[in-house]
C-alpha cells in the first residue's frame, strides 16, 4: 500500500482521471437542465408556466385557464 506523499500523489491522479471521464461524458445535471430549458419555448400568459409546444400550451390553456380568453397564437392551433 502507498503511505504519505505516494498516497496523496495516487489520490491527486485518480481524482483528475475521474473528472476526466465526467466531462467526457457530458451527461452532467447541468448539461441536461439547459436542454430542458432549450425544449421550454412556449410560456403562458396568465401564469408565466412554459411548454414544449403550441399544442401542449393551448390545451394547458383550457384546463387551467378556462375563463380567460385564449391568446391569438393558440386560436389557429
Amino acid at each position: 500500500m502507498a503511505r504519505g506523499h505516494q498516497k496523496i500523489q495516487s489520490q491527486q491522479k485518480a481524482q483528475e482521471k475521474a473528472a476526466k471521464l465526467k466531462k467526457q461524458q457530458g451527461h452532467g445535471l447541468s448539461d441536461q437542465m439547459k436542454a430542458a430549458q432549450k425544449a421550454l419555448v412556449f410560456s403562458c400568459a396568465v401564469c408565466k408556466s412554459q411548454m414544449p409546444d403550441p399544442k401542449t400550451y393551448k390545451q394547458h390553456f383550457e384546463n387551467k385557464h378556462p375563463k380567460c380568453e385564449i391568446p391569438a397564437e393558440l386560436k389557429d392551433v
